[in-house]
């Protein structure tokens, strides 16, 4: 049997930590958690259920979650959001790898839950995650947003049946919240990779990108909210790019 530590980070997370480590109980030997100096009730919750808790400042995304591998005390790791759970379906699977590793990464889908509502086409399913992995093969990548998990050149990898839960926006106010403040992040990341963007790209990337989530991508099957994330998606692209005209207008300033 492959042992694996599951790792987390977390910053105020008391409305979704418990519902986290409930689901990876019984598939963990190891539960590892590195707070970025959370003020609420996370900690408290973690404690309850005898995690490695580890505080530190938030050092970004990518750091974050790569600083969390060292403090794992198992070469095979299971990488999770603190608004994720793991689904039945998806244990049941993980715990045969467990039985018999054999690659050097697994990846699996993710659905959304938005606004209460499980979300199963638009952009965002299936939003296929590599998260179960042998840490010696693979790290964190990425700058300011948009984080991934990089294997080395050759490594295997292999698919896995069940559903990675992602609990994400309450409510819509919420998530145009966090559009304002990821898009800053996106553009100020492309602006530092030398991207540039004019008014045809601020109008070109949008529409494409809701034609694609609402019609190529069946997001009409999801009814209102497969509408809205159609909208959300592209009004995401637009001030991202907005964004990075401004950045890129002020070089030339």
């Amino acid at each position: 049997m492959t042992p694996i530590s599951v790792v987390i980070i977390t910053l105020n997370e008391e409305k979704n930590i418990e519902r986290c480590l409930l689901s990876v109980l019984d598939i963990a030997d190891e539960i590892v958690v590195l707070d970025s100096l959370s003020t609420d009730r996370t900690k408290e919750i973690c404690l309850k259920y005898h995690v490695r808790f580890i505080e530190q400042p938030f050092l970004g995304y990518t750091q974050q979650k790569n600083k969390a591998l060292e403090f794992s005390k198992y070469q095979h790791v299971l990488s999770i959001d603190a608004d994720e759970a793991i689904s039945d379906e998806l244990k049941t699977s993980i715990k045969k790898v467990k039985e018999n590793w054999k690659s050097d990464g697994y990846y699996f889908n993710r659905l959304t839950n938005y606004c209460g509502k499980w979300i199963k086409h638009t952009d965002w399913y299936p939003d296929r995650k590599l998260r179960l992995f042998d840490k010696t093969k693979g790290e964190w990548t990425g700058q300011f947003i948009h984080e991934s998990l990089t294997l080395q050149p050759n490594s295997s990898q292999s698919f896995l049946k069940g559903d990675l839960l992602h609990y994400s926006f309450p409510t819509i106010i919420h998530h145009l919240e966090v559009i304002q403040n990821f898009s800053t992040l996106s553009a100020e990341e492309k602006h530092s990779n030398g991207i540039k963007a004019n008014w045809l790209t601020v109008i070109f990337h949008p529409t494409l990108k809701f034609f694609k989530s609402y019609f190529i991508k069946l997001g009409f099957l999801d009814g209102f909210y497969g509408f809205v994330i159609s909208v959300m998606v592209a009004f995401d692209t637009f001030m991202k790019y907005v964004k990075l005209h401004e950045l890129n207008r002020k070089d030339l300033s």
